[in-house]
């Protein structure tokens, strides 16, 4: 999940945009890591760097996970060292040359970092909405955004996809279903969910989650198109 290259590599690169990918330390029930966001953010923006002329970043593994706190090896930062942590590597990048920075982010709920980037120039927020809801069609993902929303069937098929050897048996007989959360941000994902499960899993597949991977690289073409609009 780190990037090997030598200051060397990024000096002949000479890209003007980094790749930051955002992940969290969290539960995913008992057949994903803790370090399943962080994995997906990572296989994303390794996704874009092999496509694209950018400076891929390590990730922030440890992010905002509250949410999660009822369940053993959940760790958390605040949201504001979040924003602190982003903007002390966006000015940094800054002075070394490299104007853009987008966050790839593989944790909804680093709600945190929306703000950061209306606040910045030159940063961006990928995936978005949009950019999810196209690649689920073309990956065929059946269940729908509200009710697949942590370790269900698009993070367990990006798993499968990228690093089967993450993925543990069990997600195959973990489907669970909530719905109706109205009270999450109050009262964490805990009486939603005994499992930590909230999802299909037993739909996922390694074709799903190749295909995911594939539509979101392909849409962070207009990402980079934009910022370097920014730049002309």
């Amino acid at each position: 999940m780190l990037p090997f290259d030598t200051t060397t590599d990024v000096r002949d690169r000479a890209a003007t945009t980094a790749v930051l990918p955002v992940g969290s330390h969290e539960q995913h029930g008992r057949f994903l890591p803790l370090a399943t966001d962080t994995v997906i953010a990572c296989t994303i923006a390794r996704g874009i760097a092999a496509a694209h002329r950018v400076q891929l970043l390590p990730p922030l593994t440890i992010t905002c996970s509250q949410e999660h706190s009822a369940w053993p090896g959940t760790v958390s930062i605040s949201a504001r060292t979040l924003h602190a942590v982003v903007t002390d590597i966006a000015d940094s990048l800054r002075r070394s040359g490299v104007r853009n920075l987008v966050l790839v982010n593989g944790h909804g709920g680093n709600y945190v970092l929306s703000n950061i980037v209306q606040e910045s120039e030159n940063m961006a927020l990928f995936p978005q909405i949009g950019d999810w809801t196209a690649a689920r069609a073309a990956a065929g993902i059946e269940t729908s955004a509200d009710s697949d929303m942590h370790a269900g069937e698009l993070e367990t098929s990006i798993l499968l996809h990228a690093h089967p050897e993450l993925v543990r048996s069990g997600y195959e007989t973990s489907d669970h279903l909530a719905d109706d959360r109205p009270h999450m941000l109050t009262l964490g994902l805990g009486p939603y969910t005994e499992s930590g499960v909230v999802g299909r899993p037993s739909l996922a597949s390694a074709r799903k989650g190749e295909a995911l991977i594939t539509g979101l690289t392909e849409a962070f073409g207009q990402y980079l198109h934009l910022l370097d609009g920014l730049d002309a």
